[in-house]
Parts: C-alpha cells; sequence; structure tokens
C-alpha cells in the first residue's frame, strides 16, 4: 500500500476535527478512522503539530531541510577541528 503525503493544512484540519470529536465522547479509533490515518499517527502529530497554526506548519516544514543541512555542517566541521586537534598534539 502506498503512503499518503499529507500538506500541513491537511494534518491542522484533521487534528482540528479529532480534538472536537474526541470532546464530543468518540473514541481514538472512530477518530483516526474518519480522518483516515493510523492510531498510532494521531499522538505523533499531536507532538509536531499541536498548537500550531497553518502559517507556522508551513514556515516549520520549510526550515527543517536547512536545518538539516546546517546540522550536517556543523557535524562535518566538528570532526575537522577534532582531527586538526589531534595532528597539533603530534597523535598521529
Amino acid at each position: 500500500m502506498s503512503r499518503k503525503r499529507y500538506t500541513p493544512e491537511q494534518i491542522i484540519g484533521v487534528l482540528r476535527e479529532a480534538e472536537v470529536a474526541l470532546a464530543q465522547g468518540q473514541t481514538v479509533g472512530q477518530v483516526c478512522r474518519a480522518g483516515g490515518i493510523a492510531e498510532q499517527t494521531l499522538p505523533r502529530r499531536r507532538r509536531e503539530y499541536g498548537g500550531l497554526k497553518i502559517e507556522q506548519a508551513k514556515r516549520l516544514k520549510a526550515l527543517e531541510p536547512e536545518n538539516a543541512r546546517l546540522k550536517r555542517a556543523v557535524a562535518d566541521l566538528t570532526l575537522d577541528k577534532l582531527i586538526l586537534q589531534e595532528a597539533v598534539k603530534g597523535n598521529f
């Protein structure tokens, strides 16, 4: 079965509908079936998108690739720094 990708707008919409349905007394299973998501997905998306507005979620998704790129750059530079420190000490 192929994986469906949801946009941040769709995810926030499903979360809002889920909160309303849960407040009305529906079970988590019923809410997830109505939203077309797995039961494990609801808490994960709540953690990631809970309390965000649509604009904030779009910005978060746009910044994630940049953040990953910067983390890789820092890791590479840290490794280079450690190698140079070892070379200066004479521990080849």
